[in-house]
């Protein structure tokens, strides 16, 4: 009992109040920890640049640090073009709420600059995203898990990030499957909603890419082969690849509105959920076991 005492101690006086997501003790961010290092001007990488890296933090970090003042925080992106981490990271300390965004991963390979938005949405879903939350030593953590910060990246942030953008010409250069183009077009009326799902899911699937790659997996993701699995309590962990695809996915499909809301309190409220009577846009079950 002692040393589990200590230990706890000590972690508070290690961290100084100060708690980190993706993993709640600091052991891991939107991807697991790896030793993959990018550094500026290696070959065989994107088209990202450094004005690029700011330009897009700029864009999401104008719409929500109003978001996160209105709660009484202030959000602080750190930009760390020169550092070739492959990861990203979300913490927060008293009432200042922070998003480390690394260049190593705006540098890979499989991630385009809607896929890098997507990552700093997802950071900025640990810190507002709602339910369900990670858990932690004391209950409840601060931190939407990393599913849920998954769907809130597409479901809400990424569209703020794309609704003012000239959409069709962006989409245009994209080679998108035929059932994104059928489903999108299925789910939506509006034309803006429409393009904004398809450029939405193209950059889950580079995002998903990017796992994939560092899981050394093989097999192609595709939104049509979904993650059969179903789990039977809610993981609060990285999902499989294929898994956070379809989250990506069921999030540009959502069609409850970006400016809705969600909770902390009630994972329903702001989402597309079963229980409300939704069948697309939902949180995919190979990561989340809804309660009754």
């Amino acid at each position: 009992m002692r040393k589990g005492i200590l230990a706890t101690v000590v972690a508070m006086l290690v961290f100084g109040g100060q708690t980190i997501a993706c993993d709640q003790h600091g052991q891991g961010g939107i991807v697991e920890e790896n030793s993959l290092h990018i550094p500026v001007g290696a070959k065989s990488v994107n088209s990202m640049d450094e004005a690029r890296f700011n330009e897009t933090i700029d864009k999401v970090e104008a719409i929500y640090a109003p978001i996160f003042s209105a709660r009484g925080k202030r959000l602080v992106i750190e930009r760390k073009w020169t550092d070739g981490t492959v990861n990203a990271y979300a913490q927060q300390s008293g009432n200042t709420w922070k998003v480390s965004m690394f260049g190593g991963l705006a540098r890979h390979a499989a991630i385009t600059a809607d896929g890098f938005a997507t990552v700093v949405c997802h950071e900025i879903g640990h810190h507002i995203g709602g339910q369900p939350k990670k858990k932690s030593w004391f209950g409840s953590s601060w931190a939407s898990n990393e599913g849920q910060a998954d769907y809130f990246a597409t479901s809400k942030c990424l569209r703020k990030f794309m609704e003012n953008d000239d959409n069709d010409a962006i989409v245009a250069d994209m080679e998108i499957p035929a059932v994104v183009v059928e489903t999108c077009e299925k789910q939506f009326s509006n034309e803006s909603d429409i393009v904004m799902c398809k450029r939405g899911a193209m950059a889950g699937l580079s995002l998903a890419d990017l796992f994939k790659d560092l899981r050394n997996l093989t097999t192609p993701l595709q939104f049509d082969t979904p993650d059969t699995r179903v789990v039977s309590t809610t993981d609060h962990n990285h999902p499989q690849p294929q898994c956070r695809l379809d989250t990506y996915w069921n999030g540009s499909l959502c069609d409850v509105d970006a400016y809705t809301d969600v909770s902390d309190d009630d994972y329903k409220i702001g989402t597309c959920a079963r229980a409300d009577g939704y069948d697309s846009g939902i949180r995919p079950l190979c990561w989340f076991k809804p309660s009754n």
